[in-house]
């Protein structure tokens, strides 16, 4: 009987690639880019920059460099049924690599799909309990990021699983960091991109990686994942590409905000002159685990604070990167201390397939509103559009400092018609 890793291999290999999904991989790419090149100013960015230009640019400090920076600014993509943020690790390590192979176009979007769908489906198998001490972008991305710098160099079937082995033996990163706001999401990110490039190439070169990485007795599952459910992994395999089935997120916070940020900004217009006397926020276990913080006291924990999301999105009509800052967390006190998140159906039960959230919100002339997402705006079934997406890449690009942002989007949208990479300013 064949590994997991082996199986995932042959399902990966055996997917169409169509002209739409060379497309969609486009945009994520676009998406990712525009992320890192805005989260160089940040501080967080700037310690990254400045430890890659103490030392010689090598192709995995790249990948390591190129991932923190797009994890920073919270508004990267999610995949919601494995909870990975996939974008911030495989986009990261294709284009490092394809950068120093000279590949561009298709070959790199092809890439990117495969290792999108690896890390994915790892993570889709992980199981719930996972989550609540591991990050699952940390764990599963090295699978994704491997995948796909495995397809750039063109590995067969055994160094390909020989490198999700020496992959998933590199798994690694915890939630501890959200105790303090400390740093070291943005590492996950850098490091899971990293560690796949490294397991491509040692692949490539003979090294190779426990085949049973995911079932073994000593494997990812039975060390990380109490109630892990392998099946999951080869599950639905004329299914879209994962990449489709990946949410952009609109709001430069934590995803489990989103779905109580949209059903807020319903109301914020029915709200008028009316005193807010109090808020129910009525979502899923795993947006507390993460996201119930009624006193943020950083622009970071801001962004993990679901009473914080629903207080800005209330009061101001909008949640944009000014939502987070000091000022923003002073004058919104008042209203923030109002919410009140708990765990409710059918939201709990309804997860991780689909991410919602109800937000009631009783005024001061007894009336209550409501406001009830099934799915946040971003979500496959409720998605930007092309147009949505380009503005949502525009603003990151001017805030990166880009003036004139489109010929960077058409240049990283033209390689799914075999088009060459652009250079990204500031990172090259």
């Amino acid at each position: 009987m064949q590994s997991l890793t082996a199986g995932l291999v042959d399902l990966i290999e055996a997917k169409p690639i169509s002209d739409a999904d060379y497309h969609a991989a486009a945009l994520f790419t676009l998406d990712a880019l525009a992320n890192a090149l805005a989260g160089r100013l940040t501080k967080p960015g700037a310690i990254l920059l400045d430890w890659a230009a103490a030392e010689p640019l090598t192709m995995g400090r790249e990948a390591l460099l190129l991932g923190g920076l797009t994890h920073i600014l919270e508004v990267d993509d999610l995949h919601r049924a494995s909870v990975v943020h996939p974008g911030c690790v495989v986009v990261p390590a294709a284009w490092a690599l394809a950068k120093r192979k000279r590949i561009a176009g298709r070959a790199l979007l092809r890439a990117i799909l495969k290792g999108f769908e690896a890390c994915c489906r790892v993570g889709m198998a992980v199981g719930p309990a996972h989550y609540k001490i591991w990050h699952n972008t940390a764990t599963c991305g090295p699978f994704g990021s491997a995948y796909a710098a495995a397809d750039l160099l063109g590995l067969d079937k055994p160094q390909l699983v020989d490198a999700l082995g020496n992959a998933g033996t590199q798994s690694a990163g915890l939630w501890q960091f959200l105790e303090t706001g400390a740093m070291s999401k943005h590492l996950h990110a850098g490091r899971a991109a990293e560690a796949g490039l490294l397991a491509a190439d040692l692949a490539q070169r003979g090294f190779s990686g426990s085949p049973q990485i995911l079932e073994g007795d000593k494997g990812f599952f039975r060390a990380a994942c109490p109630d892990a459910i392998p099946d999951r992994l080869l599950a639905d395999a004329d299914a879209p590409w994962q990449l489709r089935q990946t949410s952009i997120k609109p709001w430069p916070c934590c995803r489990h905000t989103h779905p109580t940020i949209d059903a807020a900004l319903e109301l914020a217009a029915k709200l008028g002159n009316r005193a807010v006397e109090s808020i129910q926020v009525n979502t899923y276990t795993a947006a507390l685990d993460v996201c119930d913080r009624p006193l943020p006291t950083s622009e970071y924990e801001a962004k993990f604070s679901l009473q914080h999301c629903v207080a800005a999105a209330l009061r101001d009509g909008r949640v944009d990167f000014a939502s987070f800052d000091a000022s923003a967390r002073s004058r919104l006190a008042d209203i923030r201390a109002l919410a009140r998140p708990a765990i409710a159906e059918p939201f709990a039960s309804a997860y991780p397939q689909a991410w919602g959230a109800r937000v009631s919100v009783r005024l001061d002339d007894g009336a209550e509103i409501t406001a009830e997402r099934r799915h946040a705006f971003g979500d496959p079934e409720n998605p930007l559009n092309d147009a949505a997406m380009r503005d949502k890449a525009g603003m990151l690009l001017r805030q990166a400092g880009l003036e004139r942002p489109d010929a960077l989007i058409d240049g990283v949208l033209a390689m799914a018609n075999d088009g060459a990479m652009p250079a990204l300013p500031g990172l090259q």
